[in-house]
């Protein structure tokens, strides 16, 4: 194998690649990127049995063959190269690696004990990249990080017929994001979930090459249990998770609401975070809602006490509800607006945050739930 690509070109594959792998590999060659050049093209993969990534790139290629090196090693050595063309070929049982006056050889590993990467699953429809991007970004948010409850670690992702529809939730807030696609089939019903952080970073690589991202999930057959996602010369595949019992979130939105506040997204974000600088991990920020606006406060240990007093519209009878800071500025961070509402019921039932806009309506697509935390004045 012996091929000459650009450098920048080279470091955004080897880079993406990498950042998949597993940091303690069960074998050491999941460790690796799978480096393969066939007539002009440099394929770059990479997979550890659950998440496989694959690039390819134009190259001049000298002689096709394939080899597997460390992937973030490669990947540390190829951000680092100067803005020159790059030179690469296989000699016996490492990797020549030259750049300008810089030159790096790394050992091998065995192409032969490498997995096969698996298939791409049928392709179920197309969506705008960046808008696929943004609404993951919008839920992902809400997914738990606890692996003891690998289900609530996911996003649920809905496809019916022209809508498609991402749910998360760590069991203190709910995120839900609907919006339309290109299904292939206008019928399609389908239901998978979806690993939150590999959706999350495959989604944040795929949006800013613009175009569209194809969605491939099987239906019984081949490729069952895994989802695939194709933008440009990208794809991957992940598993998926076993989401048979995932609970019926939508039903946790309130079918009705008993107060309004209309509420300036940059405001309250910068006020949450001032009041909260004197309150503990566990410490709620106290939201006080009434006709003359809303009022911040949160108190923590020795005594120490925050409030401050911020313009908003309210709507119903007056409100002092408790919240985590840290999700309610997520929520604020994952509206997308530069207005939002806050819809509740009462200040022991979850509240909503809706985006708005400029009139102050709601924009549908977009809900963001989060569970009020009790407290006593």
């Amino acid at each position: 194998m012996k091929f000459r690509v650009e450098r920048d070109a080279l470091a955004d594959a080897v880079a993406w690649t990498a950042k998949s792998l597993p940091n303690r590999p069960s074998v050491p060659v999941l460790a690796g990127v799978m480096l393969r050049v066939t007539d002009g093209q440099l394929g770059v993969s990479g997979f550890d049995y659950e998440v496989s990534s694959q690039v390819s790139v134009e190259v001049q290629g000298d002689a096709d063959g394939a080899a597997l090196v460390s992937g973030r090693l490669l990947a540390e050595i190829t951000k680092a190269l100067p803005a020159k063309p790059v030179d690469i070929a296989a000699v016996g049982a490492h990797l020549e690696l030259v750049c300008g006056s810089a030159r790096f050889t790394l050992p091998t590993m065995p192409v032969e004990d490498y997995p096969t990467l698996p298939e791409m699953p049928a392709s179920a429809g197309t969506v705008d990249a960046a808008a696929f991007a943004a609404a993951v970004a919008q839920v992902a948010v809400a997914a738990g990080r606890d692996e003891t409850l690998p289900m609530m670690t996911g996003v649920r992702i809905e496809l019916n017929g022209s809508t498609i529809a991402m749910l998360a939730t760590d069991r203190y807030r709910l995120a839900m994001r609907e919006m339309q696609w290109r299904p292939d089939d206008p019928e399609i019903s389908l239901n998978a979930l979806v690993p939150a952080r590999t959706l999350a970073d495959t989604a944040k690589t795929l949006g800013p090459l613009g175009g569209d991202v194809t969605l491939a999930l099987a239906h019984g057959g081949a490729g069952e249990g895994m989802i695939g996602f194709a933008g440009g010369t990208r794809r991957t595949t992940s598993r998926l998770l076993d989401g048979a019992n995932y609970p019926p979130v939508r039903s946790l939105f309130p079918a009705s609401h008993n107060a309004e506040a209309r509420v300036t997204v940059a405001s309250l974000n910068e006020v949450v975070r001032r009041v909260a600088l004197v309150a503990d991990r566990t410490t709620p920020v106290l939201l006080s809602f009434s006709d003359e606006g809303l009022v911040v406060e949160a108190g923590g240990t020795e005594e120490a006490r925050a409030s401050e007093a911020m313009e908003a519209t309210f709507s119903g009878e007056s409100l002092t509800i408790g919240f985590n800071p840290q999700y309610l500025l997520d929520g604020l961070a994952a509206v997308g607006s530069q207005n939002a509402v806050l819809s509740f019921v009462d200040a022991f039932k979850p509240a909503v945050i809706s985006p708005a806009g400029d009139d102050g309506e709601i924009i549908p697509g977009y809900r963001y739930l989060i569970m009020p935390i009790r407290v006593t004045r």
